[in-house]
């Protein structure tokens, strides 16, 4: 017999024709005797007094129904919240209004939820009705005590969100975050895993006029709700004046400076301690054999903690090493900051070695380069920018150097007066009493925007002496520093500087001339300081770590970058795939002497549509270890959701969609970010077929451009990511993979098979262009 349903609707109050349609639906549910509903009209302001009914509704029902229709801040807290106290949640959208899949899209929350059309009251009284299944989601992750904080980053990495993640790094609370620049959208799977792992969990809202506010705050008012539903200490951060009303207090706090953040972070430092350090915390465990199975987070950034389990050692990571390489370049999700992790720890093991470690975000930079570079002449743009690196890089040393040896100092005399002596004129410097190093290079720049725009105003072409430059730079105390590090740094085995994440933030406009001059810059600033050092016998390794697409632009703008040693991070074995994912299997409690085979038949069918379950999804991944990762979480989220015993059928259909959803928008952006004329190109393939001749994609692009040669521009994009591949002579499709990485060897079968190549759309991203079959 059915239970009869005790339902809470939460719908906005705007378009007004869709209440009127959920009030008539809910009269006729009432009078059916089927169970009894009751409605809240959200008003469509992001946020409200948070008055106690509206949780004592959600608590004494067991249905939660949502209108998605129009994505509201409110309605998507309570969804969160309901989902945090065990009900079951059923969204549901009107088909009068045209489909929010874009926004939907972005999100990344609704559509891996899902939800049900309706198109008038009886339609959705009927569905209602038929809601038979009130079971919630499973909410069994244990609590990650390694890394207890949660951050739900912004959009754009600016001030506001520099200054949280410095803040709670002083407080030395070890967290994990979603970052956007990094993960396009943010899955309701992956939102509730972090949450439920987490202690604590800072969220913050951002002001209406900003650059995807709408995107944020809906992602924002889902994890607060989960976070307020479990008990989570809460951090909700809005500037003074911001969209939640000052009366919603027990669960916002407003800054009007970037130091009463400070504040904030400070009480919510100590209250997640005292969570960890309280014993009685009933711990969230795991009930089922594949609920326990961790494999990790797809983003390194979030697993520091444990990546040295089960990191796989490359030849590529070994040559970084061994000091072999001055460049480690990949796409996105091959692997860089998990590689950088693991050489920063390899090297910090040994204590006479000094390791910076630097992963600044691209956006501190960006005053230099409109407000200074564009008015440099171009010999002038090299000549401050290397000596801006040159000096900060100088300075980092000093700050480890003297961080490091802070007690060291103390007890050893062969130290003490040069430790001392650096001190002092590293204090002495503009940077000397800075927070980290994102705050002092941004401090740096703006130092030298200030100095250089008081000089110059809007005066074009200028040229810098040598003494110019160091009043930019204010750098007249860097010799000293270099001497007695020179003296100093002979005590020491040897110096490694890691330098990741400068072309994270990036304008997604697209990277242009001046981001290559700072980043070719960086690179001569680094040679340069190893061959200073170098002639006074210490050992200096610098290893900068970028994307692909960014290296080749890098090449294409420098000739005699040809020369730079590089460790390459493209992968094209299926087996060391399966090799990461049998690592992390066993780190998750699996003997450690299984395996793969043994592993995987345990925890997924063997066959998905007639091919090897392992090899399908793997060939859906691009050969990209984040993307396999994150494939196989879906479908695993799917399964622990469902209470199966393992991954079936039903699972990684629901997995390959979420996924391809992710990965279309990830694809877009790169392409965006390479060349954004083609923004949206790769939409165009929606509802089309799954291969083409060249006269048929460009009647696909049209949209585009008629003009053959940008066509040739987003098709060899496509090939290099990995979108398209080519086929002829009834082979196997070739993707960028298949061949080792070299776009060449694609662009010279299509042009020996020109009227025998087809195009062929990675299948991967079918489920998310409605391509079938998939």
């Amino acid at each position: 017999m059915n239970q009869k349903l005790r339902s809470f609707f939460a719908y906005p109050s705007s378009p007004f024709s869709i209440g009127e349609v959920i009030e008539s639906a809910i009269d006729k549910v009432n009078s059916s005797g089927r169970g009894h509903i009751e409605g809240w009209k959200e008003n469509d302001v992001s946020g409200r007094p948070l008055t106690a009914p509206i949780f004592r509704k959600i608590d004494d029902c067991n249905l939660l129904v949502a209108d998605v229709t129009k994505l509201n801040f409110n309605v998507t807290f309570e969804i969160g919240y309901a989902i945090a106290n065990q009900k079951r949640v059923f969204l549901v959208r009107s088909k009068e209004y045209k489909e929010q899949k874009d926004l939907i899209l972005s999100v990344g929350l609704f559509d891996t939820l899902g939800y049900e059309p309706y198109s008038n009251a009886s339609d959705l009284a009927r569905k209602i009705q038929s809601v038979t299944d009130l079971t919630a989601i499973p909410l069994s992750r244990p609590l990650n005590n390694k890394q207890p904080v949660y951050i739900l980053e912004t959009p754009i990495k600016g001030a506001v969100t520099a200054r949280i993640v410095s803040r709670v790094k002083k407080s030395r609370l070890p967290f994990r975050s979603f970052t956007p620049s990094e993960e396009s959208r943010l899955s309701a799977l992956s939102a509730i895993d972090h949450v439920l792992a987490s202690y604590g969990i800072i969220v913050p809202i951002l002001d209406q006029d900003m650059t995807g506010s709408e995107i944020h705050n809906i992602r924002a008012a889902f994890i607060a709700g989960l976070a307020l539903g479990l008990e989570k200490e809460l951090l909700v951060l809005q500037s003074e004046g911001g969209p939640v009303p000052l009366d919603a207090r027990d669960i916002t706090s407003n800054y009007f400076r970037q130091d009463d953040i400070d504040d904030h972070i400070a009480k919510f430092a100590e209250n997640v301690y005292e969570k960890l350090f309280d014993t009685n915390v009933e711990l969230q465990g795991p009930v089922t054999k594949l609920a326990q199975l961790n494999i990790g987070d797809p983003m390194a950034e979030n697993e520091f903690e444990m990546l040295g389990k089960y990191f796989v050692q490359t030849d590529e990571f070994q040559r970084a090493l061994r000091g072999e390489v001055n460049l480690v370049v990949g796409r996105k999700g091959t692997g860089k900051t998990a590689l950088f992790s693991q050489v920063r720890n390899k090297k910090r093991s040994n204590r006479r070695n000094i390791v910076i470690d630097l992963k600044p975000e691209g956006y501190q930079l960006l005053k230099l380069k409109d407000e200074v570079l564009d008015f440099l002449a171009d010999g002038a743009k090299a000549h401050l920018i290397i000596a801006f690196w040159e000096f900060l890089l100088y300075m980092e040393i000093a700050h480890k150097v003297l961080e490091k040896d802070r007690q060291a100092h103390l007890s050893d005399e062969s130290i003490y007066k040069d430790y001392i002596s650096l001190k002092e004129i590293y204090d002495r410097s503009a940077l000397g009493s800075t927070g980290d190093f994102s705050e002092r290079l941004m401090l740096l720049s703006e130092s030298i925007t200030e100095a250089f725009s008081s000089s110059h105003g809007k005066e074009v072409d200028v040229k810098l002496t040598a003494p110019e430059v160091t009043n930019l730079l204010h750098s007249e105390h860097i010799l000293e520093i270099r001497r007695i590090l020179s003296v100093y740094l002979k005590k020491k085995d040897a110096i490694w500087l890691l330098f990741d994440n400068l072309d994270k933030g990036w304008a997604s406009g697209g990277v242009n001339s001046g981001d290559i001059t700072i980043l070719r810059c960086l690179i001569d600033a680094s040679r340069k300081v190893r061959r200073d050092l170098t002639k006074d016998k210490i050992q200096f390794h610098g290893l900068i770590f970028i994307r692909n697409d960014v290296y080749q632009l890098l090449m294409d703008k420098s000739a005699d970058f040809g020369k730079e040693s590089r460790a390459s991070l493209d992968w094209d074995d299926a087996d060391l795939l399966r090799e990461l994912l049998r690592k992390r299997f066993v780190a998750s409690d699996f003997p450690k002497d299984s395996t793969f085979d043994q592993i995987w038949k345990s925890i997924t069918i063997p066959l998905f549509e007639g091919e090897e379950t392992s090899q399908y999804l793997i060939e859906r991944s691009l050969m990209r270890p984040r993307n396999l990762l994150k494939l196989l979480q879906f479908c695993k989220g799917f399964a622990v959701n469902l209470q199966h015993d393992r991954i079936e059928e039903e699972d990684i259909r629901k997995g390959l969609k979420s996924y391809s959803n992710d990965l279309i928008v990830d694809a877009d952006q790169e392409l965006t970010d390479i060349d954004p004329s083609a923004r949206h190109a790769i939409y165009s393939f929606i509802g089309e077929q799954s291969s083409f001749s060249r006269e048929e994609l460009e009647i696909v692009l049209d949209s585009q451009s008629t003009d053959p040669h940008v066509v040739d521009q987003i098709l060899e994009f496509f090939l290099y990511y990995g979108f398209m591949g080519i086929q002829y002579a009834n082979q196997e499709p070739q993707y960028i993979y298949s061949v080792g990485y070299d776009l060449q060897i694609l662009k010279t079968r299509i042009r020996k098979n020109a009227q025998a190549i087809k195009y062929i759309l990675n299948p991967a991203f079918w489920p998310a262009l409605e391509i079938k079959p998939w």
